[in-house]
């Protein structure tokens, strides 16, 4: 079972998101929240996997309450891992969500089938940045115009040439699997590069891969 803490500051939006995911026979909320600080204090009691996180709420909104649960891990590894989940599609809360150590953004607008896979999905460690979300990024500069290619130039050229491949999978979205098939390799030479190159970076997950890929000019445009 995953557990779960949900994080808003509406009652019925956390009933509601409790049932629905409790539905998946696969999913346990362990803990609920009505704001940022009350979050983190249930997320230290319970040890969840997952905290599915709000944006707007009172006394500490949803991006500080990622970036000091994020900021308090001992390792890359180490959980929760945040899924931003919110009604506001501004690209500045995705970027800024993404940045505070979320692991991924999704809208409240989403499916049932769409908010269960989203959690597995962060559970495992992957990213979780919808093609039409990187798009929208790309085509106002949200991400260019942020870019700080003097930090990223020394970390980037430490990466080899297969590396650089599989970082440019990532940064399409592309699981493991999928990017072992596209480039011909087994799935556990993928991980082993995914992991030298979340090494090599500094970053925490395949999100903030995917960031860091965005910001300094090594991810794909189309």
């Amino acid at each position: 079972m995953i557990r779960v803490v949900l994080a808003d500051d509406q009652p019925l939006v956390r009933d509601g998101l409790a049932i629905l995911l409790a539905s998946s026979g696969e999913i346990e909320v362990v803990g609920e929240a009505g704001d940022g600080v009350e979050a983190l204090a249930v997320a230290a009691q319970t040890e969840p996997d997952v905290v599915v996180m709000d944006i707007r709420m009172p006394k500490l909104d949803g991006l500080a309450a990622t970036a000091r649960l994020t900021a308090a891990k001992a390792s890359p590894q180490a959980k929760p891992r945040v899924l931003v989940l919110t009604t506001f599609d501004h690209d500045d809360y995705v970027y800024d969500a993404l940045a505070a150590g979320a692991s991924g953004f999704l809208l409240k607008d989403s499916s049932v089938r769409e908010l269960i896979e989203a959690v597995k999905i962060v559970d495992r460690g992957d990213a979780l940045l919808a093609p039409s979300v990187t798009r929208r990024l790309i085509a106002v500069g949200a991400f260019t115009r942020r870019r700080t290619p003097e930090s990223g130039r020394a970390a980037a050229a430490s990466l080899t040439p297969r590396e650089l491949d599989v970082l440019t999978e990532i940064a399409r979205g592309l699981s493991n699997a999928e990017i072992a098939r596209k480039l011909f390799l087994s799935e556990q030479t993928v991980k082993t590069h995914v992991a030298h190159v979340l090494g090599k970076l500094g970053v925490r997950d395949r999100t903030q891969a995917v960031v860091f890929a965005f910001e300094n000019g090594l991810a794909p445009t189309e």
